[in-house]
Formats: C-alpha cells, sequence, structure tokens
C-alpha cells in the first residue's frame, strides 16, 4: 500500500511527467491493437489481395489515432488540431523533409494507383517487382543488371515511396501488361527473299497469335482512356539493306512477363526452318572485302662492303 500512495503522491507532484506516461501508454496501446487486428485480419481473409489492402488500411488509421492522440495531449484542446498541425509541420519539414515526402509518396501511390504489388515497374533507374508498399519504402525484387534480359537478379531494394515525386515512373503492367519488342535476323544476299520472308511472319504469326489475341482489347481500352494513336499488334517485318546483308527487324507484342522466353521460340524455330530450305535461304555474317594489298619490296642485293 506504502508503495502504491508513493507512486500516487510522485505522479500527483509531476503532472507534465504523468501526461508523457499515459501519451506513451496510450501510444503503445494503439501500436498493440494495430499488430492484433492485422493479424486477425491475415488469418481471416482468404484473398491475398484483399488481405494486403486491409492491412495497409489498418495501419494508415492506426497512425491517424496517434496524431490525434498526439494532438490531444499536446494542445490541450481537440478544435486547435489546424493550428496544431501548423506548428508541428513548421518545425519539423527541415530535419525531416524526406520522410514527410516518404509518406505523403505512400498515400498518392495507394489513392491515385501509380502502381501496386506485381507490377513491374522501373524507378530512380531501378527495375523489377513490386513485392510490398508500406507508409515509407516500396520493396522490390530486382530484375536486370548483372543478369540479361528481365530476369531475376536476387537482390531485394527498398526505394523511398519519395521517388515518385522526384523522377518518371515507368510501370510495365499498368492498364495494358504488353509491350513490344523486336529483334534482327541478317539474311545472305542471294537467299530466295520471298521464302525468308514467308518463314518469318509464318512462325511469328503461329508463335505469338495469343498474345495478339489478348492484346487487342486492352488496346482498345488504352486508346479510348487516354489520348494516344491506334497501334499495330500484329508482328510486323521490316527490311533493311546493309554492306554485309539483308537485315530482317521483326516486331511483335508480347506479355512483359515472357519476353525473354518467346524471343528464344522465335529465333529457335526460325533457325530450324531456314535450315530446312536446303541453302535456298541462309544467315549471314560479317564479311570483308580486300581492296589493294600493298606492293612488298624485297632488296635481293647480298653484297657486303667492307
Amino acid at each position: 500500500m506504502d508503495l502504491i500512495s508513493n507512486i500516487q503522491q510522485w505522479l500527483a507532484n509531476h503532472p507534465l511527467a504523468t501526461a508523457v506516461i499515459k501519451y506513451l501508454v496510450w501510444v503503445v496501446l494503439v501500436f498493440l491493437l494495430i499488430k492484433w487486428v492485422r493479424q486477425l485480419v491475415k488469418k481471416n481473409l482468404p484473398d491475398n489481395s484483399l488481405k494486403y489492402k486491409a492491412q495497409k488500411a489498418i495501419e494508415v488509421i492506426g497512425y491517424f489515432l496517434i496524431i490525434l492522440i498526439t494532438i490531444s495531449y499536446f494542445t490541450g484542446n481537440i478544435n486547435d488540431f489546424g493550428l496544431a498541425i501548423g506548428l508541428l509541420t513548421a518545425g519539423i519539414t527541415i530535419t525531416l523533409q524526406e520522410l514527410i515526402l516518404s509518406i505523403a509518396g505512400s498515400f498518392y501511390i495507394f489513392f491515385v494507383r501509380v502502381y501496386k504489388p506485381g507490377d513491374r515497374i522501373e524507378l530512380n533507374g531501378i527495375k523489377g517487382d513490386v513485392i510490398d508498399i508500406d507508409s515509407i519504402y516500396t520493396t522490390m525484387m530486382e530484375i536486370g543488371e548483372w543478369v540479361s534480359s528481365d530476369n531475376y537478379s536476387g537482390r531485394i531494394v527498398k526505394i523511398s515511396n519519395a521517388f515518385v515525386f522526384k523522377g518518371p515512373v515507368y510501370n510495365y503492367s499498368l492498364d495494358f501488361p504488353f509491350v513490344w519488342d523486336e529483334f534482327d535476323l541478317p539474311i545472305r544476299y542471294g537467299s530466295d527473299m520471298e521464302l525468308a520472308k514467308q518463314i518469318v511472319i509464318s512462325v511469328a504469326q503461329e508463335k505469338l497469335s495469343e498474345y495478339v489475341k489478348n492484346s487487342i482489347a486492352g488496346w482498345k481500352d488504352v486508346v479510348n482512356k487516354y489520348y494516344i494513336e491506334d497501334a499495330q499488334v500484329d508482328p510486323t517485318l521490316a527490311i533493311t539493306m546493309t554492306d554485309n546483308w539483308i537485315q530482317f527487324n521483326l516486331r511483335y507484342i508480347v506479355d512483359y512477363k515472357k519476353r525473354r522466353m518467346t524471343k528464344h521460340l522465335l529465333n529457335e524455330e526460325i533457325g530450324r526452318r531456314i535450315l530446312a530450305t536446303d541453302g535456298k535461304v541462309t544467315l549471314a555474317s560479317s564479311t570483308f572485302e580486300i581492296v589493294r594489298i600493298p606492293t612488298l619490296e624485297v632488296n635481293q642485293d647480298k653484297s657486303i662492303e667492307k
């Protein structure tokens, strides 16, 4: 009893310390409540997308409650919300500028739908698949760098949400989950040009028909939503005459996650059919033409002066 009386006496004699302790207790309780509700949501919601959004919404509500508790304790009146926010902002803007911008970026990403988990983006020069978005950072599984094509490098990258305000955000999957890709095919001069064109176009049509079919409706939605011209989604072939060969440039549409495999399948099948032409169509390699051989003079005078 004496201990409890001493604690009560100390709290009565130190009102400021009492207010701070009560404030910290409330903050801890709010954090514990957020953690408990998030675990409850995680266990009971079956859909991963809904589960993720619900957990993020609970986190935002918790932060808002902490802000309200902070204002009520340090201003004494919740009606002073606007004044308190103004004073608080003026005091911490310089020192916490990057943090504030990151939090603002998280709200911008969430409400404007710049990107979402599962999207493939390029942000601040880093390309990867978004695997998480919190109040400060966007977490990505990196692709590229020392790994060729669009393959995972194995590194997990955290990027500040503030970068959505500092530069362009490239989204591979927003509204239209397809990209255009192309590759060059060198054909030797003297080959059967019509047969070569027939091989390339027929292989492209066979291997890409599913992507073309699925992309037509999506591209129409993009044209209706944005101020953009209609585009050709069927495979196209352009031919260029060079010093060494006839260059075939095949341009086609493909799922953004299947670029590498699709290019492999196209090259493999085109190469197989070219070999089956028995020399009517052949692939070219770099050639060199020797224009002039320099004259070499040999002195056959074997006399030795003494």
